[in-house]
C-alpha cells in the first residue's frame, strides 16, 4: 500500500511539473507573438477595481488600528493625569469624592470606548477583507487556467493543420507499401495509419473540451463575485466611519458630563477655605454657586433636601443632565459640608425657594 501511495504521489508531481512546463511554454510564444492570446477586457477592468478595492481596505484597516493605538496612548496618559489629579486633592476639600469618582469613571470611558471601536469597526473590516486572499487565489487560478485552455486550443489546432499535411505526405508511400503487401494486409496499414492520427486527434480534442470546461467554470464564478464584491466597499465605508464619529461623540458627551463637575469642585473648595479665613477676620467672595433658603421645604423622598428658611446651600451639577427636573436642582447644605467635608447628604430642592447669593 505504501508503494501505490508513492507512485500515486510522484505521478501526480510529475503531472504538476508537466502542466508548469506547458504554461511557461506557452507563456513565452504568446510573449514572443507567436501564438495569439485570450483576452477579456471587461475581466481585466474588474481585476483592476478589485486591486484598488483590497489596497484602500488594507490601508483602511491600518488607519483604523493606528488610530486605536493613539487611543490606548491617550488613555494611558489620561489616567496619570486623573490619578495625579486625585493624589493631589486634599481630603479635606469639597467633592473628594466626587473627584475620585470622576477618575474613575473617565478611565471606564476610555475603556469602553476603545472596546466599541473594536467591536462595531475593527471586526467588521477585518470580516470584510478576510475574503479577499481566497477570492485573488481563484483570481490566479483562473489565469493558469486561461494559459492552459490557449494551450489545448492551439495544441489541437496545430494536429488539424499536421493531419492534412501528414496525410499528404504519406499518401504516395503508403500506397507503393500497400502493392508490395500480401493480399491479406491490403488497406490494413493505411487503417492503421488513419486510426493513429485520429486517436491524437480525439485525445487532443478531449484535452481542449476539459481545459475549456475548468476555465469557464471559475471564470462564470469570478464575473459573478466580483462586481458584487466591488458595491459592497459602500457599506463597510459607511458604517466604519459612522460608526466611529458616532462613537466619537458618545465618548466627548458622556466625558463632558463627568468632568464639567470639575470646576465646581474647585470652587466650593475655594469657598470653604475663604469661609475658614472669614472666621480669622478676612473677607471672603461670594460664591456664584450658593443659594439661601427663603422657605421652608420638607423633603417628600429619598433623595430631596429637607430645608429651613436661611440654609446656605451649595448648587452641585447633576452626574447626568437628562435626570434634573424643571425647577429642580442639586445641592448639599452648607452646614454639612462645613462639618463633614463630604457629599454624602447631597440631594435634589425647589429652585423657586431659594435666591441665589
Amino acid at each position: 500500500m505504501a508503494e501505490v501511495g508513492k507512485g500515486v504521489n510522484a505521478g501526480k508531481l510529475a503531472s504538476n511539473v508537466q502542466k508548469r512546463i506547458t504554461r511557461a511554454q506557452e507563456k513565452v510564444l504568446q510573449k514572443l507573438g507567436k501564438a495569439d492570446e485570450t483576452k477579456d477586457t471587461a475581466f481585466e477592468e474588474e481585476v483592476a477595481k478589485f486591486n484598488k478595492q483590497l489596497a484602500d481596505g488594507t490601508k483602511l484597516q491600518k488607519d483604523l488600528k493606528a488610530y486605536m493605538a493613539a487611543v490606548k496612548t491617550m488613555h494611558e496618559c489620561s489616567k496619570r493625569l486623573q490619578d495625579c489629579l486625585a493624589e493631589m486633592y486634599d481630603p479635606e476639600w469639597f467633592g473628594k469624592e466626587e473627584v475620585d469618582s470622576i477618575a474613575e469613571d473617565t478611565d471606564l470611558l476610555w475603556q469602553d470606548f476603545h472596546q466599541n471601536l473594536v467591536d462595531n469597526a475593527l471586526i467588521s473590516m477585518d470580516t470584510y477583507l478576510a475574503q479577499f486572499p481566497d477570492i485573488r487565489a481563484r483570481i490566479a487560478k483562473r489565469e493558469r487556467k486561461l494559459v492552459d485552455f490557449d494551450s489545448a486550443r492551439h495544441h489541437f489546432a496545430s494536429i488539424q493543420k499536421s493531419k492534412k499535411k501528414d496525410e499528404a505526405k504519406i499518401a504516395k508511400p503508403l500506397a507503393l507499401v500497400e502493392r508490395a503487401a500480401p493480399g491479406w494486409a491490403q488497406g490494413i496499414i493505411t487503417a492503421h495509419q488513419i486510426a493513429q492520427t485520429n486517436l491524437s486527434r480525439s485525445q487532443a480534442e478531449e484535452e481542449l473540451g476539459r481545459a475549456q470546461k475548468v476555465f469557464e467554470e471559475i471564470n462564470y464564478d469570478l464575473q459573478e463575485e466580483l462586481p458584487t464584491l466591488w458595491d459592497s466597499r459602500v457599506g463597510i465605508y459607511v458604517n466604519t466611519f459612522q460608526s466611529v464619529a458616532g462613537l466619537e461623540e458618545k465618548f466627548h458627551r458622556d466625558m463632558g458630563k463627568r468632568s464639567i463637575y470639575l470646576p465646581v469642585c474647585f470652587s466650593c473648595s475655594e469657598e470653604a477655605a475663604n469661609h475658614n479665613l472669614s472666621e480669622s477676620g478676612s473677607d471672603a467672595p461670594k460664591s456664584p454657586a450658593k443659594v439661601k433658603v427663603l422657605h421652608d421645604y420638607g423633603a417628600t423622598d429619598s433623595d430631596e433636601l429637607d430645608l429651613k428658611a436661611g440654609d446656605i446651600v451649595y448648587v452641585l451639577p447633576f452626574a447626568n443632565p437628562d435626570e434634573q427636573d424643571e425647577g429642580w436642582v442639586m445641592g448639599v447644605k452648607e452646614s454639612h459640608w462645613l462639618q463633614n467635608k463630604n457629599l454624602l447628604a447631597k440631594g435634589v430642592f425647589p429652585e423657586n425657594f431659594t435666591q441665589k447669593l
